[in-house]
């Protein structure tokens, strides 16, 4: 009987400290992401709009149709 209870008292033992160490890493790394999440968020460069880039291109599309007219072409 008393090793059985020795048993049980180990078995115990080692779980509680198995969900113990998990509970201590899940915390670390959640706290190790909250670090890391300005590092990553500051680093981005936002696109530049489609319609940006189609006015520019229509608006030297237009100019080299006017010196196109004024020298004779």
């Amino acid at each position: 009987m008393e090793t059985f209870l020795g048993f049980a008292a180990i078995a115990l033992t080692t779980i509680v400290a198995l969900f113990a160490a998990l509970a201590l890493q899940a915390l670390l790394l959640h706290g190790v992401f909250a670090l890391m999440q300005p590092a990553t968020a500051a680093r981005r460069i936002p696109a530049p709009a489609i319609e940006r880039g189609t006015a520019l291109v229509a608006r030297v599309y237009a100019a080299r149709g006017k010196a196109h007219v004024v020298a004779g072409l």
